[in-house]
């Protein structure tokens, strides 16, 4: 007799469409200052993202700009000043299913491009946070003794739901990756472990994770999105956030009693997304008396928000529309942060960090010529310093799959991985340019300057560091090739009529983020640097670096720095505060593969024997929705070799429908 597991993926293969026809984009040239292989100019593309040549039309002046505007700055700080905060505030959330598509997909075998990116970042900020985890992280296992040919995640079957979240079995693989990867770069990991049922936890992912990664792992979370449980099938209509609350505790037990969990004070929470929506706020949370309850073990408190989605749950929505009412708009970035302040009160009452644990333009994969262009550059740096200001220690950018345009990067698909690079999204950049304007001090502290009579379309912030000005970051949303619609920045430290000396410095440094139009898609350069057009990077940014280099009437107390439309625009006050930010060698890993001889991560092997929790080596039951209960199909070592088997025969099958 089949098992259940054999009957649903068997099923799912069934329903898998073949690729019947292959379809020739021209693909746009890479930035006028970077380079690119021409091999990448004309590709091959099924549905690639990369490959979308979607633009939208650039939001117009409307005629009320203001060409010249004045900042005036104090010593001894600024009122409204953030939290200290520091060069790595921007990291990365990686969904679960697609880690190993980034990271390599053994744990010794990593891919030197992931490696290059990464150290782009290192170099500005010392280090980098990121998350694995998202959805797919509710319902994933991970198998002691790995998964057939060393690979590190298989998915097994997808969601009806409007996420399609993978269920995954994970090998140690993963982690070992994961730790490798820290071995060469200076990455310190959240991981997402599951949920979905509370009678069989699964705590084995956090035995290894925690014996592996050791002090580079810096927390676990437990529940992702959880407002969203109803929807998405995890647990019954009716569930509360009360219900939410007893749920953790019950978890939280079984890692207190597992002696194989080192650490059980760790745990990142309540990971709430949608309060500003239709979803629970974190208040709603902390009603419960989770933070009274759960104080010790919580580590980090975390929430999740995307300014919108694309998951065509409530119709179509369409970006033209939504891009100067939510994107191009800095009071809409601030309606994003402003809720969260009296959690971030909480967290500071607590002594906790605050951190916004996944987000990006739209949630499901955000959206064509948005998400995928200049804009989505700036209104992510803009967004970043907003959390800053609002006391947030931190922020991911979430990653997914082959179609999301959203992505700060995106590898090709494994079969076109010998002829094709990566492509880089416009976000990436901007995590260069949070990196740079924070610097790598940790005391970098970020004010909103409501700059231009709080003109949505010209935003800035000053950065300071222990009462001294360091760093000025300016916007111009607008795109206008003539050059009328840039303006100039008037900046004075101290003097007029602050009652203060005159600071303002003799010369000053200035770095633009930069592109031809708000809404293009490949020609984003940071300093004059690139990472290229479509399938063209390997990791390394490319080009001559350009600063500009200003002298300033220090007699008038004044440095005037033109901004154009578009750019962002970041101010170094001093020499000191540009070579603190400083970016230097990032051609870090060249190679093809870096190979089993990094292999420096080991895991006693009692571990790999764990007893998995409640269950033992049968594993969890995958099909539990309902709190306390596991009536769903279980993966035994009998169904997880059918299930090995079946994936293996589904990768058969792609290869034909090839």
């Amino acid at each position: 007799m089949l098992s259940p597991l054999y009957i649903t993926v068997f099923s799912f293969l069934l329903s898998l469409p073949f690729v019947s026809a292959v379809t020739l984009y021209t693909i746009p040239g890479p930035a006028a200052t970077g380079t690119a292989n021409p091999a990448f100019q004309t590709a091959i593309c099924i549905g690639a993202v990369p490959c979308d040549g979607s633009q939208l039309t650039p939001t117009p002046n409307p005629g009320n700009i203001t060409t010249a505007i004045n900042i005036q700055l104090t010593d001894g700080g600024y009122p409204g000043l953030g939290i200290p905060v520091s060069g790595n505030f921007l990291g990365f959330s990686i969904e679960l299913s697609v880690a190993n598509q980034l990271f390599g997909n053994t744990g010794t075998q990593l891919n030197p491009i992931f490696l290059n990116l990464l150290a782009n970042i290192e170099t500005r900020a010392g280090r980098i946070l990121i998350r694995v985890g998202g959805n797919s992280q509710e319902s994933a296992t991970i198998i002691p003794g790995g998964l057939p040919n060393g690979t590190a995640v298989e998915k097994i079957t997808f969601s009806s739901d409007k996420t399609a979240t993978p269920t995954l079995l994970l090998s140690p693989n993963l982690i070992y990756a994961m730790g490798n990867i820290s071995n060469l770069v200076n990455v310190q990991w959240f991981l997402g472990v599951p949920f979905n049922d509370t009678s069989n936890p699964r705590t084995t992912l956090a035995e290894i994770a925690q014996h592996v990664l050791g002090d580079r792992l810096v927390g676990l979370q437990l529940g992702n999105e959880p407002d969203l449980y109803t929807i998405n099938g995890l647990r019954p209509p009716t569930y509360t956030p009360d219900q939410f609350t007893a749920d953790w505790g019950t978890v939280l037990q079984d890692y207190s009693s597992d002696s194989k969990v080192l650490n059980s004070s760790m745990f990142v929470g309540p990971s709430v997304c949608c309060g500003l929506d239709t979803g629970w706020t974190p208040e709603d949370v902390w009603n419960t008396g989770f933070l009274t309850d759960y104080a010790d073990q919580l580590a980090w408190i975390s929430v999740e928000h995307y300014p919108t989605n694309n998951c065509n749950d409530t119709g179509i929505l369409d970006p033209e529309v939504l891009m100067p009412q939510l994107y191009m708009n800095h009071s809409a970035v601030v309606q994003l942060s402003a809720p969260y302040l009296n959690t971030s009160q909480i967290a500071l009452t607590l002594n906790k960090p605050f951190i916004m644990f996944e987000t990006n333009t739209a949630s499901c994969g955000g959206f064509s010529g948005l998400s995928d262009s200049f804009i989505s550059a700036m209104w992510a740096v803009d967004y970043a310093l907003s959390m800053a200001s609002f006391n947030f220690t931190n922020a991911l950018l979430h990653v997914g799959g082959q179609s999301d345009y959203y992505n700060p990067f995106t590898p090709p698909t494994t079969n076109q991985s010998s002829y094709r690079q990566w492509s880089i999204g416009p976000t990436f950049y901007s995590t260069l340019v949070i990196a740079e304007s924070l610097g790598s001090s940790n005391l970098s502290q970020v004010v909103d300057l409501q700059l231009n009579s709080n003109n949505d379309l010209t935003p800035g912030y000053a950065i300071y560091e222990q009462g001294t000005a360091q760093r000025v970051v300016l916007f111009n949303y607008l795109t206008d090739p003539s050059g009328a619609s840039d303006y100039t920045a008037y900046i004075s430290v101290g003097g007029n009529e602050t009652g203060q000396a005159n600071s303002t410095p003799a010369s000053i440094s200035v770095k633009l983020l930069l592109a031809p139009s708000a809404t293009d898609k490949w020609n984003t350069t940071w300093a004059g640097q690139t990472f290229g057009g479509p399938f063209a990077s390997d990791g390394r940014i490319t080009g001559s670096e350009q600063i500009i280099e200003i002298t300033c009437d220090q007699p008038n107390n004044v440095c005037a720095v033109q901004v154009p439309a578009p750019a962002v625009a970041v101010v170094f006050l001093s020499q000191s505060s540009l070579q603190e930010s400083q970016g230097t060698a990032t051609a870090t890993f060249q190679t093809t593969v870096a190979t089993g001889t990094i292999n420096t991560v080991s895991i006693d092997p009692s571990v790999l024997a764990t007893s998995n929790g409640r269950g033992g080596q049968s594993f969890l039951g995958l099909g539990s929705t309902s709190p306390g209960s596991s009536d769903g199909l279980k993966i035994t070592p009998y169904n997880a070799l059918i299930a090995c088997f079946l994936i293996m025969f589904f990768n058969a099958l792609t290869l034909l429908s090839r």
